[in-house]
């Protein structure tokens, strides 16, 4: 890993664990959304450690599922979370004061053409971040179980 990498990774760590505390301490007070979008902080277990792992992620709201999204910023990287996810879908989220358990999967293409409008107009940056890179940005469904 080159060294911008190490930094880039480190800041997102960083940002991602200074959010998770803020939303945990205030109760879900503080830092539930983001440029007026919702925040979750979805748990999966690390496909190496074993351990919980959470991070804040915007979600859209889909009848019964969220909606999100794995662009890292645009960075020609998957993040972390999906490769957790799609090693073990079994996850949970805290939303809205509560804890929910989940199952995720990646979106099929008539899926996310569906739902990429409606995730532009929650947070435009999305954009950007899909033309940064030439990876596809999957969209996860986090589906009740």
């Amino acid at each position: 890993m080159g060294a911008s990498n190490a930094v880039k990774d480190t800041i997102a760590k960083t940002f991602a664990g200074l959010h998770t505390a803020l939303i945990r301490r205030s109760g879900g007070r503080f830092g539930k959304t983001f440029k007026k979008a919702p925040v979750l902080l979805l748990t999966t277990t690390g496909r190496k450690s074993g351990q919980p792992r959470t991070s804040p992620l915007l979600y859209l709201r889909d009848g019964q599922d969220l909606a999100v999204v794995a662009s890292y910023g645009g960075d020609d990287r998957y993040p972390a979370w999906f490769h957790n996810l799609t090693a073990n879908p079994e996850v949970s989220a805290e939303l809205e004061g509560k804890k929910v358990e989940l199952r995720a999967s990646v979106a099929d293409a008539a899926t996310k053409a569906r739902l990429w409008p409606d995730l532009l107009t929650m947070y435009k940056t999305y954009e950007s971040y899909q033309k940064k890179t030439d990876r596809e940005l999957p969209v996860v469904l986090l589906s009740p179980r």
